[in-house]
């Protein structure tokens, strides 16, 4: 038995999160973001970046787009405390830019290790940059989304990034009736058992 004050793998990962020097982003950053949620989580949500809010809180989604997140999983009957959310890049990229590819590969260890430990029977990819991170360098987000596709015993499910809605309306629809069909999967992902160890 471990001492009272021992961490649990997922928070002692996010303790060399917060203290991570990998790259230049941790020189800028205000808090870095792990993620939160169920470290037990059968479905994750992974993004691209935190932004403004997410900087200054340590939190994942939490500005307009995490909101519009929240209530797009509250209409499919789940809530944040029931998955795990968290991007590839754990600090604010400058100015809200794009992560740069160093900074991904600096960051893509924590997000294996998060996924390793948290064992997610589902992996929403939030947008272009984690869709070509986790599931293919070549995904096309606009040809792929709410396309399910199963590698190594876990099914990726890209997803327009919820702020994608913020800046263009007319996608709204499109991310609503993703959201509806990730429902109808997860109903029927989640009725089956996850795989037992061989014993």
């Amino acid at each position: 038995m471990g001492s009272s004050d021992s961490l649990d793998p997922l928070e002692e990962l996010h303790a060399q999160i917060r203290r991570c020097r990998r790259c230049s982003l941790s020189g800028v950053r205000t808090k870095a973001v792990p993620g939160e949620g169920a470290s037990d989580a059968s479905v994750m949500f992974v993004g691209e970046a935190p932004g403004g809010d997410e900087d200054k809180q340590g939190r994942p989604f939490v500005g307009p787009a995490g909101r519009l997140l929240t209530n797009l999983l509250k209409g499919i009957g789940l809530g944040r405390p029931q998955v795990f959310i968290t991007n590839i890049v754990k600090c604010r990229p400058p100015r809200n830019r794009d992560p740069n590819a160093d900074e991904i590969a600096a960051c893509n260890e924590h997000l294996l290790t998060q996924i390793a430990i948290i064992t997610p029977k589902v992996i929403c990819t939030l947008g272009r940059f984690a869709g070509q991170t986790l599931i293919d360098k070549d995904l096309s987000i606009t040809r792929e989304h709410g396309r399910p596709r199963r590698i190594s015993g876990i099914l990726y499910v890209p997803l327009y990034h919820p702020a994608a809605a913020l800046h263009q309306a007319n996608l709204i629809d499109a991310i609503e009736a993703d959201m509806r069909r990730l429902g109808e999967i997860l109903a029927e992902e989640l009725a089956t058992p996850r795989p037992q160890a061989a014993s």
